[in-house]
């Protein structure tokens, strides 16, 4: 028997999406899946400026061998949101690795808001996850990452199967940021100063726009944090600042990122933060 084979049926699911700006109003104009990867309706909370859509994978787990692909486009002057209902689950796998391609492009004064509840890796599971973020100039991109490794809440630590993770974010076809990673389980890096020192869970915060100041940098870095004995940091590149957050609290790291989708978003896209629903539910 080969142990590296999946022991279940496999998913190759994919969903594209394109959103174009339609006189005052941002539409969802095409919108194409194949295998349990969908959205239902879009929806316009903030009025038809926004579009927010909330991406369901109805397994909601993904398994060895499982793809899944998501394209999205947002046309020149359109404002999406994107979000999922619920925490995303990679299960352990007998040897197949579990795949994610995001591929976002971003048109020339366009807004796209990448904003998924957080990634439950289970201990075990073996999940290779690509981002590619192309950003046109003048485009505007806030995106959200929140990773917990292993189970805590059942007593489950992240000691076998592996994570790799290969963000590409660019503007103007030159890259802006370059990130790659792998995490295996059980190994050092799980604990090291330079690794993620002990802690659980990890979250990323990208924002791509032109003119952060450094006084809204300041101000990033006034907000306290929730959970005792967090860590957090900020960088601030040309047109680009990075949010980084180590814990063991899932919640906590979404309250800390809320507060600073907070101050960002009315700051770089001119609106107010309006909490998506689903994330109450």
């Amino acid at each position: 028997m080969d142990l590296a084979a999946p022991l279940a049926a496999t998913w190759h699911a994919r969903l594209a999406l394109d959103f174009e700006r339609r006189q005052h109003a941002t539409r969802l104009v095409r919108r194409e899946h194949a295998g349990p990867l969908r959205v239902q309706k879009a929806l316009y909370p903030e009025g038809e400026a926004v579009c927010h859509v909330i991406v369901l994978h109805p397994p909601s787990g993904i398994a060895g061998g499982d793809t899944l692909d998501i394209d999205v486009k947002v046309g020149a002057g359109a404002h999406a949101l994107l979000t999922t209902p619920g925490a995303g689950k990679w299960y352990r796998s007998a040897g197949a690795w579990a795949k994610q391609r995001l591929n976002l492009r971003v048109a020339d004064g366009a807004t796209l808001e990448w904003l998924p509840q957080e990634t439950l890796i289970f201990d075990a599971a073996r999940a290779d996850m690509q981002s590619r973020i192309e950003l046109e100039p003048g485009a505007r991109f806030i995106g959200l990452d929140i990773v917990c490794l292993g189970r805590r809440a059942s007593q489950e630590n992240f000691t076998r199967g592996a994570l790799h993770l290969d963000t590409r974010v660019s503007r103007g076809g030159q890259p802006v940021w370059l990130e790659r990673g792998r995490i295996e389980g059980g190994s050092a890096l799980l604990h090291a100063p330079a690794g993620l020192a002990g802690y659980s869970v990890s979250g990323t915060l990208l924002a791509a726009a032109p003119g952060i100041t450094p006084a809204l940098l300041s101000a990033c870095r006034a907000l306290p944090l929730v959970e005792s004995g967090a860590q957090s940091g900020l960088t601030l590149l040309p047109d680009l600042l990075l949010a980084r957050y180590l814990g063991h609290s899932s919640e906590a790291t979404r309250h800390w990122f809320f507060a600073l989708w907070q101050l960002l978003r009315p700051a770089l896209l001119g609106r107010a933060a309006q909490m998506p629903r689903i994330w109450s539910t």
